[in-house]
C-alpha cells in the first residue's frame, strides 16, 4: 500500500486502500463472533456502499451472549460451518447493499479475512471484481474459484492507524 502525504504540516496520510481496510478493521470491532471478528467494506468508485462484519442474524442471541457451539463440540475453525450462528462479514455486506437497494456489480470488498468458499460464490455470482485481504483462510477451493472467475485478489498487509 502506498500513503500520500499532506502537504500542510507533513502529516501522512493513508491511501486509498488502507483507509478502506481500516474501515473494514473498524467494522471487525462489532463482530460478535468469540473466535473471529471479521469485517468487510464494499467500494464502488472510492465510495461505500455497504459494510459488515460476522454476528448472529438480526433478532438471535449472539455467541457472545450464549457462547460458541462450534467451540463447546470442539469443532476446529474452518470447519462445520453450518453449525455456526454467524453470518459472515462479507455476506453481511452484501445482505446490507440489498436491502437498501444499492448495486454492488463491479465493487471491491477490502477484508480484513481472505472470504471462506460460501462467501466466494456469493461475491462472483454479485460481481464484485477486485477483494483485497488482510489476513489469509485456508480454503483453497475459494481461492481457486475466485480465479476461475477473474477476480482480483491483494493481500494485503495490515491496516496501520495513520494520524
Amino acid at each position: 500500500m502506498t500513503t500520500a502525504d499532506d502537504k500542510a504540516g507533513g502529516r501522512r496520510r493513508p491511501s486509498w486502500d488502507e483507509y478502506f481496510l481500516q474501515l473494514a478493521a473498524q467494522a471487525a470491532t462489532r463482530s460478535t463472533c468469540l473466535r473471529r471478528q471479521v469485517g468487510a467494506v464494499l467500494v464502488r468508485d472510492k465510495r461505500i456502499l455497504a459494510t459488515g462484519y460476522n454476528g448472529a442474524p438480526r433478532g438471535v442471541a449472539h455467541c457472545l451472549d450464549i457462547g460458541c457451539l462450534r467451540e463447546q463440540l470442539g469443532i476446529p475453525s474452518g470447519e462445520r460451518q453450518e453449525l455456526c450462528r454467524a453470518i459472515h462479514a462479507e455476506q453481511n455486506a452484501v445482505i446490507q447493499a440489498a436491502v437498501h437497494g444499492v448495486a454492488i456489480e463491479g465493487a471491491t470488498l477490502y477484508t480484513t479475512l481472505h472470504p471462506c468458499v460460501l462467501c466466494a460464490k456469493i461475491l462472483i455470482n454479485c460481481g464484485v471484481r477486485e477483494i483485497h485481504y488482510v489476513e489469509g483462510y485456508p480454503d483453497d477451493l475459494s481461492r481457486e474459484l475466485l480465479a476461475e472467475a477473474r477476480v482480483v485478489l491483494v493481500k494485503e498487509a495490515s491496516p496501520s492507524t495513520v494520524r
